[in-house]
């Protein structure tokens, strides 16, 4: 008897160690893919400027992550379950790795990164070649060498980002729906029993009011939060004027810590208060609204176009309502036989932006590279030498205050919404039978990749192309990377658009509470608590005679045998 109960024993503690190591090693592939994700969307304007392609194009190239994961969402999710899930969810892990790898492989085969700019072209042009030159003569043209056009054309390495990303997405298709069936199931006394094997339970799954409804929510909601985290960095940009890098950073540490505190946070509460569904359908539809109100103030958080002379404003300060290209010349530079094409801003001394030195007027320069002063610029009218210096003017300290605001505004509406997704998350596992549960996580995630995941990034990013204002040029003409937009329209788009989706989401979350009140959920019953804490008296009662009655057993054979 005691070798019985020690083998059981023995079993138990290895069953459990298999279940701390899957749990440590599937935590491991999440925070993988969560940072390989959130690398790949901090990329996105460093992408655009590298490959010098649109924003639609770039939205694609991001989207096709969800395409990857689309080819075999449905299969996985639903004949996983009945292979070996710890081995597949390795493999998917390393098809994942095999990803990020060739998304990689254009840092290393490339050349150094070339933009349209005057100021960084190879050393064998004389310091003032970029310069305002009277009766000089225009370089800086699209070139009209075919052969130049052929290798430029021929060079499309952002292939190797696409194809990545499509790669990254299929390995990562197992890791969620396997790994949650997997904890799921071996939490159980005995595992449900498997089917047979598809079409009665994706009727039963359509039939479900509260899991479509929930679907349709996530496919909204979806929709409005990748194009605001995919899109961030370019606002931070354009709106309050930060360069990429700042944009990423700021995003890391503002945005990040909440949203995985938020998720612990929303975990632990539901294990603490032992919270039912229905009331985490209450807690995830409220904290959700609290926070989509929260996310008007960000409208007040605005800041000014930059003022760009030919641009925004004129050459005399004044603003104007559109770009025009003929208003790029003025009296002050036309002489200069400048490129009205080229991107390659300075600042002035009188705060106003010009996109080259040329168009600024500038005769002579002082220092090299990112250094280099510009004087004696006919064109900024001010009391001092006339000088500019590198990149697009600062927007001033109150444009810097409305950037502090809208980021703690942001980290706060991160922690209180990846507050309730935990709650959320259970309505969606608690509404469906345990034996449709993998095929019922793998259909959302489908939905949400189709309806939301591929379409939103493209049709976002075509509407934020319509806000440029000036784009780059490649050397046969073509239009290249946008350099600077509307950041009034912009913003518009960029708050104004996931704000409408959001707000008609909550239209189905109001449906799915008012279900949850008059419907019992799948194994639920009206006795179902009473009837489990019965279940759970009594076995312990039958456990304590059976160890009472096999205790009497052991004494009375040791007293045998003593005598």
């Amino acid at each position: 008897m005691a070798e019985i109960e020690k083998r059981i024993e023995t079993h138990r503690v290895r069953c459990l160690s298999k279940m701390k190591i899957f749990l440590l090693a599937i935590t491991c592939a999440f925070v993988s893919k969560t940072l390989s994700g959130s690398y790949m969307n901090s990329m996105i304007t460093q992408i655009e400027r590298q490959f010098n392609i649109p924003t639609s194009l770039v939205g694609f190239i991001n989207g096709s992550f969800e395409i990857g994961n689309l080819l075999l969402i449905i299969f996985v999710s639903y004949f996983g379950t009945k292979l070996h899930r710890p081995i597949l969810i390795g493999v998917g892990c390393v098809v994942m790795g095999l990803g990020c790898f060739l998304q990689s492989l254009p840092h290393f085969l490339m050349d150094r990164y070339e933009y349209e700019s005057t100021v960084s072209v190879s050393g064998n042009l004389s310091s003032n070649s970029f310069l305002c030159v009277e009766n000089g003569t225009q370089i800086f043209r699209p070139t009209e060498d075919p052969s130049e056009c052929v290798k430029e054309v021929k060079s499309l390495m952002w292939m190797y980002v696409l194809v990545g990303n499509i790669i990254r997405g299929i390995g990562e298709t197992p890791i969620m729906p396997l790994g949650i069936s997997y904890i799921e199931d071996f939490a159980k006394s005995e595992n449900s029993p498997l089917y047979i094997d598809f079409l009665p339970f994706m009727k039963s799954l359509l039939r479900n009011p509260i899991y479509m409804l929930f679907i349709l929510i996530s496919i909204i909601q979806f929709n409005a939060f990748v194009n605001m985290f995919t899109f961030m960095p370019k606002y931070l940009e354009q709106q309050y004027g930060k360069s990429a890098s700042d944009a990423i950073f700021l995003i890391g540490i503002y945005n990040l810590p909440p949203i995985c505190i938020g998720y612990i946070a929303g975990g632990l509460i539901m294990k603490k208060f032992k919270i039912t569904v229905k009331q985490a359908a209450h807690i995830g539809c409220w904290l959700s609204l609290t926070e989509y109100l929260l996310h008007f103030l960000c409208f007040l958080m605005i800041c000014d176009n930059s003022s760009v002379a030919g641009i925004t404003i004129t050459y005399k300060g004044m603003q104007q309502d559109s770009y025009v290209e003929n208003t790029i010349l003025a009296d002050c530079n036309r002489d200069c036989n400048c490129p009205t094409k080229t991107w390659d801003p300075v600042c002035g001394d009188n705060g106003v932006s010009y996109m080259s030195a040329c168009l600024a007027g500038c005769e002579t320069s002082v220092g090299a590279g990112i250094n280099m002063v510009f004087q004696n610029c006919s064109c900024i009218q001010t009391s001092g030498n006339s000088s500019a210096v590198l990149g697009l003017c600062d927007k001033g300290h109150d444009c810097s205050m409305m950037l502090q605001y809208f980021l703690i505004s942001s980290a706060i509406g991160s922690f209180i919404y990846s507050l309730s997704a935990i709650p959320g998350y259970m309505v969606l596992l608690r509404c469906i039978k345990p034996e449709e549960k993998s095929l019922g996580v793998g259909l959302h995630t489908f939905c949400t990749r189709v309806f939301a995941g591929i379409p939103a990034p493209i049709y976002f990013g075509a509407l934020v192309d319509s806000t440029c204002l000036h784009w780059g040029i490649l050397k046969c003409g073509e239009s290249g990377a946008c350099r600077i937009y509307d950041s009034t329209n912009f913003r518009y788009i960029y708050l104004g658009l996931p704000a409408a989706l959001r707000g008609t989401s909550y239209i189905p979350a109001f449906l799915i509470l008012i279900i949850l009140k008059k419907h019992l959920l799948p194994g639920e019953n009206a006795s179902s608590g009473t009837v489990l804490i019965e279940a759970k008296v009594t076995g312990k009662e039958n456990e304590c005679k059976d160890m009472h009655k096999n205790s009497k057993i052991l004494n009375d054979d040791e007293l045998k045998t003593k005598l």
